[in-house]
């Protein structure tokens, strides 16, 4: 065989360990990524996934060894789409859905494998909400998240949104906002300043600049503390009631583009 097969040959197997090499010829790093997935999507179809601290088909590393894979060489792949593939290597699976079994599974990982960079689970949580399935936008939404929350102006922000966030938990909004029916100054300025930081930050989100889109989202935070001192939301008028829950329904929103910020601690 040429020497390209013998090599993705060796390389496949890698890596073995935490602080293995990973595969460096691009037909090795395929056949790694292939072979891993397949172990997963097929023992989770016949429901043979690890249980407690018992392990044995390895299925903890072969997922670490895709992120490993997959960061290292900045590959820009979907893993829903890589397993979708591999399920169709197989007639018949026992299990319902394995790729989502196996998504959920990496997701776990994901908290051991930033917590071993010193990076807080909670930023982890954080970025979980939005289930990215593209391991490298999830990295770059983590460090986006990290970098954000070590800003001074950050703790303020978070204190805001988790309030939003309570408050909608409790009457969640199904309305649609009406900017007609915005009465008072504070909140005519918060969906002034949302509408425009909506525009802003469009461009921010599709192009991946999570931290910059982050960072925009700081000079809210007068807006947010001014409708929150001179605005009563729960008011006895249905209407005006279900706007303003419209309306930090949609700031909430936005709040949720890159992770879940609630979920940060102050």
């Amino acid at each position: 065989e040429q020497e390209s097969v013998a090599i993705a040959i060796e390389e496949h197997y890698l890596p073995r360990f935490a602080t293995d090499r990973i595969p460096k010829t691009p037909l090795g790093i395929a056949v790694a990524i292939a072979d891993k997935l397949d172990s997963l999507v097929g023992l989770f179809g016949i429901n043979q996934p690890p249980t407690g601290d018992k392990d044995p088909f390895a299925l903890r590393r072969a997922a670490l060894g895709v992120l490993k894979i997959f960061f290292d060489h900045k590959l820009d792949l979907d893993l829903a789409a890589l397993l979708h593939e591999a399920e169709k290597n197989y007639a018949a699976l026992d299990a319902n859905d394995a790729k989502t079994q196996v998504l959920n599974f990496i997701n776990i990982r994901y908290r051991t494998w930033y917590a071993e960079r010193n990076i807080p689970v909670e930023v982890t949580l954080a970025v979980e909400y939005k289930s990215p399935t593209k391991p490298l936008d999830f990295d770059n939404r983590i460090q986006a998240v990290n970098n954000f929350r070590q800003l001074p102006e950050a703790s303020a922000l978070i204190a805001l949104n988790k309030r939003v966030s309570n408050i909608l938990k409790k009457s969640q909004s199904t309305e649609q906002l009406e900017l007609s029916l915005l009465t008072e100054p504070a909140e005519i300025a918060l969906a002034n300043a949302l509408v425009e930081k909506e525009k802003i930050t469009r461009p921010l989100l599709e192009q991946r600049q999570y931290e910059n889109f982050l960072r925009e989202l700081t000079s809210l935070e007068k807006a947010i503390g001014d409708f929150f001192e001179q605005v009563m939301v729960n008011v006895e008028d249905e209407a005006l009631r279900d706007n303003r829950l419209a309306l930090l329904q949609r700031l909430h929103n936005l709040f949720l583009s890159v992770a879940d910020i609630s979920a940060l601690n102050i």
